[in-house]
C-alpha cells in the first residue's frame, strides 16, 4: 500500500493544474487533478485525501461551495488558490474553513512549501491524539487537547482545525502577547511573509464563537499595536 500523501487539486485551468500536479509529484505526493467543480466536489466528499487545493472560479460548483461542503464533514487541510485579491474573498474563504488562501500568480515552490507545512502540522496534531488527555480551563472555557474539543459554560463549540490550533496556542501561553506575524509562523508553519490577514479573520471567528460579547472580549484580548493575548 502506498504511503504517499494523497492530494486533490480542483482547478479548471488545465495548464495551471498540471503545473501544480507536476511540482507536487516531483516532491513525492500522490496527486489527482479534477477540472470540474462538480466532479471535484464529488471526489472530495467520497474519497480519502490528505489535503485539498481548490480554485475559486470553477464551472458548475465554485471553490467556496466545495470548501463549505467538505469542511462540514472532513477535518483535512484545505488550500484555496485564486486570482481574486480582494480581502472580502479571503475573508469568505477562511470563514468557510479554508486553512490558507494563496493568490495567483504564485511560484510552484511556494505552493509546495505551504502544502508541506500544512501536512506536517496536521500529522503532529494527529500524533498528539496518542498522548494523555489534557485540558486547559480558563474560567468557563475548557479546551480538551486530545479530543480537540472546546466548551464554553458546558456548551460544545464547533471550531475549524486552524481556529482550534490558534485558540490552543494562545491558551498554552496565557497573558503573553503575540504579534500577528508570530501567530502566523507558529500556527501556519510559515514565516511572516505570508498573508497575516488570516490571523485577523480567525481571531474574529473564534471570538464570535467563545465570547459572550465579541466586541468586548474577555478571553482573547487585542493589545493595540502589539498583537493578541489570552487573558487569564
Amino acid at each position: 500500500m502506498s504511503t504517499l500523501k494523497k492530494i486533490l487539486i480542483i482547478e479548471d485551468d488545465l495548464d495551471i493544474g498540471e503545473l501544480q500536479q507536476d511540482y507536487l509529484e516531483i516532491n513525492g505526493y500522490d496527486v489527482e487533478l479534477q477540472t470540474s467543480g462538480k466532479e471535484g466536489l464529488k471526489r472530495a466528499l467520497n474519497k480519502e485525501y490528505d489535503l485539498l487545493i481548490i480554485d475559486i472560479m470553477l464551472p458548475e460548483v465554485d471553490g467556496f461551495e466545495i470548501c463549505k461542503q467538505v469542511r462540514a464533514v472532513k477535518n483535512i487541510p484545505i488550500l484555496i488558490v485564486s486570482a481574486k485579491k480582494e480581502d472580502i474573498d479571503k475573508i469568505r474563504g477562511l470563514g468557510l474553513g479554508a486553512d490558507d488562501y494563496i493568490i495567483k500568480p504564485f511560484s510552484p515552490s511556494e505552493l509546495v512549501a505551504r502544502v508541506k507545512a500544512h501536512l506536517a502540522r496536521y500529522e503532529r496534531l494527529i500524533g498528539n491524539m496518542d498522548t494523555a488527555k489534557k485540558e486547559i480551563r480558563i474560567r468557563g472555557l475548557v479546551i480538551d487537547e486530545m479530543a480537540r474539543k472546546v466548551y464554553v459554560n458546558n456548551q460544545k463549540i464547533s471550531l475549524t482545525a486552524k481556529e482550534f490550533d490558534l485558540l490552543l496556542f494562545l491558551a498554552q501561553h496565557p497573558n503573553r502577547v503575540f504579534s500577528k506575524e508570530d501567530l502566523f509562523e507558529s500556527i501556519w508553519g510559515l514565516d511572516s511573509s505570508g498573508d497575516i490577514t488570516t490571523i485577523t479573520v480567525h481571531i474574529r471567528k473564534i471570538r464570535g464563537k467563545i465570547e459572550n460579547d465579541p466586541s468586548n472580549p474577555q478571553f482573547i484580548e487585542t493589545v493595540w499595536g502589539a498583537g493578541y493575548m489570552m487573558s487569564v
